[in-house]
């Protein structure tokens, strides 16, 4: 495989780059989806590691992005296709490029390093701009309704439980309170509001887990891989590998109970004597622990710290 260094782009530095290439493909000659396609780094990773016959099928709901991977790609044209979709709807895109079963499939979840780089696309609490984070610009939702439409308890709850914030209540009251005086229109503004819940000091951002929550929200990222794991083991060949990269607990928790889940097969109560849900196991767990990144690559990619790749194989 080429150097990592040589990897890296302007647009997005692919994590566990290696990792997910080494384990993934299982045919060189085979038909692979990558749901979340990004600056190309792991789609163009994998065409460079299979065979002339085998081809690559990428998704992406970030028409930058598509525009950008495209002209990185433009040397795989002949064996890469791409949709622009929410890779919940996977099946569909497979549908329309003629296939109907692959032989792996990668999912790297979150918001990529262009995204948060991006002033204008309003990810990042580094920056004053207007309130968005819509991975797809043609979204209705938007950070700015969640902030100024959602009722203080339902922002409470969003908080807490997507942003794992302790002062989640907090920051709801106090969202609500400035939003009666006068929308709430920028990051800039809403990153003033959350200081003000936080008393003392604190290492990380105060706004980091806020907005971590309220774009899980815009973009309903948690539904989303719960509902595009089910339908990429159905659409895994037998044998065929399905990896997935998380970048925080709360997605690595549901891929990680998901795999365990169709690993397991049955789902009836341990007290009956017979298994009545007919359920059979769909995938062996190759990664009981998650892979993470090594030394090298936290030199080059600070994103990867957070990173865990995990792996079933379809049986």
């Amino acid at each position: 495989m080429e150097n990592i260094e040589n990897t890296f782009s302007e647009y997005h530095i692919p994590v566990l780059y290696y990792e997910t290439i080494e384990n993934l493909i299982t045919d060189k000659n085979g038909v692979y989806l990558d749901c979340t396609l990004g600056g190309g780094g792991h789609s163009e990773g994998i065409l460079k590691n299979i065979s002339d016959k085998g081809m690559v099928i990428s998704i992406d709901q970030d028409e930058q992005a598509i525009k950008f991977a495209s002209k990185r790609l433009e040397p795989y044209k002949s064996r890469w296709k791409v949709y622009k979709d929410n890779f919940q709807n996977l099946d569909s895109v497979l549908y329309m490029a003629g296939k109907y079963e692959v032989d792996g499939i990668l999912m790297d979840i979150g918001v990529s390093s262009t995204q948060l780089d991006d002033e204008t696309r309003g990810f990042s609490y580094r920056f004053d701009t207007r309130l968005d984070m819509r991975m797809d610009k043609s979204s209705p939702l938007s950070a700015y309704e969640v902030v100024n439409d959602y009722p203080e308890e339902k922002l409470s709850k969003i908080i807490y439980e997507y942003g794992e914030e302790k002062f989640a209540r907090k920051i709801a009251r106090f969202i609500c309170e400035e939003r009666d005086k006068k929308k709430i229109e920028t990051t800039g503004e809403l990153v003033n509001i959350i200081r003000r819940a936080y008393t003392g000091k604190t290492q990380k951002h105060p706004a980091k887990k806020t907005f971590q929550a309220i774009r899980i929200e815009v973009n309903r990222e948690l539904e989303v891989l719960e509902i595009a794991i089910e339908k990429a083991v159905k659409c895994l060949k037998k044998g065929g590998r399905l990896a997935i990269i998380t970048f925080h607990s709360l997605e690595d928790r549901i891929v990680k109970n998901k795999f365990r889940e169709l690993e397991k097969g049955c789902t009836c109560p341990p007290e009956l004597p017979v298994c009545i849900c007919g359920k059979k196991p769909q995938v062996k767990v190759l990664t009981k622990k998650p892979i993470c990144a090594g030394e090298n690559e936290l030199v080059y990619n600070n994103r990867a710290h957070s990173a865990k790749l995990r792996l079933v194989e379809k049986i």
